[in-house]
């Protein structure tokens, strides 16, 4: 049996589980996030699904509302058995939920019920979780609350970032969505509901969620520098410019809150609420990114200084 596939995603992270289901299944229509412009340019751009659909021959969509009633017409007419999600940007209606014979399936970058909803890469670091993964789930109504099909691990590195993680789970879901529907094809897997008891909710990432604030611990100021990396990116404020960090290191000191202890060839280290923190790669307004020592010589920066 050949499987008829929907497929809906719209960034990056969604690229390769939609060539491999190419590869290995029909894929009938794509749905993505309509063109819109971003960056200073405001260039309108289309979403790296809509360039891949295009590369790979398959009919992009793009509809505003889901619940257009010729956009169930549009889906009936290509008949899917597997509508497959990943971080396309829309909830689906329950009347396209239950069109496809074998449901809608999601790939969330967690390991469910943990981080459900918008940011699971950044908040597993924040949390300071050792592991984490991709989880393959029977979607229902809720929010990723659908009983678990599949997933994988990966162990989080004490240096790995947003970007890190998210490269290494953006990969490894293409391979786990393929096996979750050949498995659900075969009637060789049975969905597992979520275990509410450990479920816990991320919010969405704001650029005002970047702000380093030096009364934290030095640990939890590491894991914001490297949660928030690549976007919106750590910062401090200095002179009322944004100073973003791109790399920290927390070590064991005692300093007041923002204020320099020291300025190593390595970089700025300071004080923060416990420990202490250096500050290794930084980025000035329209500059380019340079270690802390760097900026500390050109912003003349002295030990025993508040870092503001």
């Amino acid at each position: 049996m050949i499987c008829r596939v929907v497929f809906m995603g719209s960034p990056q992270f969604a690229t390769p589980t939609l060539k491999s289901l190419a590869q290995y299944f029909h894929v009938t229509g794509v749905f993505s996030q309509a063109d819109k412009p971003t960056g200073r340019g405001k260039l309108v751009t289309q979403t790296p699904v809509k360039i891949m659909a295009r590369e790979l021959g398959i009919s992009c969509f793009e509809p505003e509302k889901l619940n257009d009633p010729s956009v169930l017409s549009l889906l009936e007419e290509l008949n899917p058995d597997v509508i497959v999600v990943v971080a396309y940007g829309k909830f689906l209606p329950k009347r396209i939920l239950e069109l496809p014979g074998f449901g809608c399936l999601n790939l969330h970058a967690s390991l469910l019920p943990r981080h459900r909803g918008p940011s699971p890469i950044s908040s597993c670091i924040l949390c300071g979780d050792q592991e984490t993964g991709n989880t393959v789930m029977l979607m229902d109504q809720g929010m990723d609350t659908g009983a678990i099909l599949a997933q994988c691990r990966i162990n989080i590195g004490a240096k790995d970032t947003a970007e890190d993680i998210h490269n290494k789970l953006m990969e490894l879901g293409a391979p786990l969505m393929v096996e979750a529907i050949t498995n659900l094809m075969n009637k060789g897997i049975t969905p597992i509901p979520q275990d509410e008891t450990k479920a816990t909710y991320t919010k969405l990432i704001k650029k005002t969620d970047g702000l380093l604030d030096w009364n934290l611990d030095s640990i939890q100021l590491e894991r914001r520098v490297r949660a928030m990396n690549p976007w919106p990116g750590a910062f401090f404020l200095r002179g009322g410019d944004r100073v973003k960090v791109w790399r920290a290191k927390s070590f064991l000191g005692n300093e007041d809150p923002g204020i320099i202890k020291d300025i190593t060839s390595e970089g700025i280290l300071l004080g923060t609420g416990t420990g202490l923190l250096l500050l290794t790669e930084v980025q000035a307004p329209s500059k380019k990114r340079i270690s802390g020592s760097e900026f500390a010589r050109g912003a003349r920066l002295k030990p025993g200084v508040r870092l503001i």
